[in-house]
C-alpha cells in the first residue's frame, strides 16, 4: 500500500488500515464520498461539504484521503503559511472506519509533504471541548502550545464617536510593542493568519505591515509609549439563523497593556467594524485571567469557552512516537 506519492506505508499501518486502503491526494470526484460522512460531524455544523471544492485547491495545500475503494475512511489537509510553518487543519474520519490508524496514517502522510516543502512546524487548533480531536492530536505527536479565547465588541453605529485619536497604524509601533507584551509570552507569539482562517502563525512585522497596507492595523499610543495593539485579517459574510446575510469583521489578536489601553483598543476596532457595515466582530485574546477579565469588565462580549493550539515538531522522527508510549 502506497500513500498516493508512491511512498510505502510502513507495515504495521498496512496490518491496522487493511491492504486496499490507500492515502492518496484528495481529487473534486471525492466530494460526495466525503460530504457522506462529514455532513453530520457536530450536528451538521461541519463546513468541509459546503466548501469541499474550493478548499483542496492551491499550491500551497496538501489534501489527503483515505480510500477504502467503496467509501472514503478520512480525510485531512495541511496548509503552508510561512517559509517554516504548516498548518493541519479538516482531519476527519469516516465513523465506519474509525479505531484502524486513519487519522495517524492521513496526518503522518501530511506531515511528511510538510517537511519536503521546508515546514519544521506543523500547528493546529482544536475547541477545548472536543476531547477525541485533543486526545487524537496528542496520539499523533501534537503537543500543547497555547490557549485563546475571543472577544466579539459591539460595532459602533454611526452616531458614535468614530477612531480614537491615539491609534496609529503604525507597524514599527506595534511590533515594538507585541515585543514585550503579556500577549505575546502567554500566546507563544502566534496570532491569526492573514491569509488561511482559523490557523495562526508566528505574528512577524512585515504582517503587521501587510495588515496596514491592505487591512486594518491599530497601535494604542499614550504618553509612556504603545500600550496595545491589533489587526484586522478579513471580513466575510454568512447567513444568520433567520437566513438573512451577515457581516463580520476578524481581528488577528488583541494585545495590551492596562484596562485603560484595551478600553482604547476595543473602541478602535468596534469603530472599524462599523465603517465596514459589520454586524458581529470576534477578536482573538489570550486566555488569562486579566485579558478575559478585562474583557468582562468593558462588556465586550466573551465566548463561553477558549480553543487550544498544538505544535509537532516536523524535524524528529515523527513516525516513531506513536511506539514511544
Amino acid at each position: 500500500m502506497t500513500d498516493g506519492t508512491g511512498a510505502e506505508v510502513d507495515a504495521a499501518a498496512r496490518t491496522e488500515l487493511g491492504d486496499g486502503v490507500e492515502i492518496r491526494p484528495a481529487r473534486q470526484d471525492d466530494h460526495d464520498a466525503v460530504a457522506a460522512f462529514t455532513r453530520d460531524t457536530w450536528d451538521g455544523g461541519d463546513y468541509i461539504p459546503d466548501v469541499y471544492p474550493d478548499w483542496i485547491e492551491g499550491d500551497d495545500k496538501r489534501t489527503l484521503v483515505a480510500d477504502a475503494g467503496d467509501a472514503i475512511a478520512g480525510l485531512g489537509q495541511v496548509v503552508l503559511l510561512s517559509e517554516h510553518e504548516a498548518w493541519g487543519q479538516g482531519l476527519r474520519v469516516n465513523p465506519e472506519f474509525r479505531g484502524y490508524g486513519v487519522s495517524r496514517e492521513i496526518t503522518y502522510s501530511l506531515f511528511d509533504w510538510a517537511r519536503e516543502q521546508g515546514a519544521a512546524v506543523a500547528r493546529n487548533m482544536v475547541f477545548s471541548w472536543n476531547q477525541a480531536g485533543l486526545g487524537q492530536s496528542r496520539a499523533t505527536g501534537y503537543e500543547p502550545v497555547t490557549e485563546f479565547r475571543w472577544l466579539h465588541p459591539d460595532p459602533s453605529s454611526a452616531t458614535d464617536s468614530g477612531m480614537p485619536d491615539n491609534v496609529v497604524a503604525d507597524p514599527n509601533a506595534a511590533w515594538s510593542f507585541w515585543g514585550h507584551s503579556d500577549a505575546r509570552d502567554h500566546l507563544a507569539g502566534l496570532a491569526l493568519s492573514l491569509d488561511e482562517s482559523w490557523a495562526v502563525q508566528e505574528l512577524a512585522r512585515d504582517m503587521l505591515a501587510q495588515a496596514a497596507d491592505e487591512t486594518a492595523l491599530f497601535a494604542v499610543t499614550e504618553r509612556h509609549g504603545t500600550r496595545g495593539l491589533a489587526y484586522r485579517t478579513r471580513t466575510w459574510e454568512r447567513e444568520d439563523d433567520d437566513g438573512e446575510e451577515e457581516v463580520y469583521a476578524e481581528y488577528g489578536v488583541g494585545a495590551w497593556a492596562d484596562l485603560d489601553a484595551a478600553r482604547t483598543l476595543l473602541d478602535a476596532i468596534a469603530a472599524d467594524a462599523g465603517d465596514l457595515g459589520a454586524d458581529s466582530t470576534r477578536v482573538l485574546i489570550p486566555e488569562t485571567a486579566r485579558a478575559v477579565s478585562d474583557g468582562a469588565y468593558l462588556r465586550a462580549n466573551i465566548s463561553d469557552e477558549p480553543d487550544f493550539v498544538l505544535a509537532a515538531d516536523l524535524t524528529g522522527d515523527y513516525r516513531s512516537f506513536r511506539d514511544s508510549d
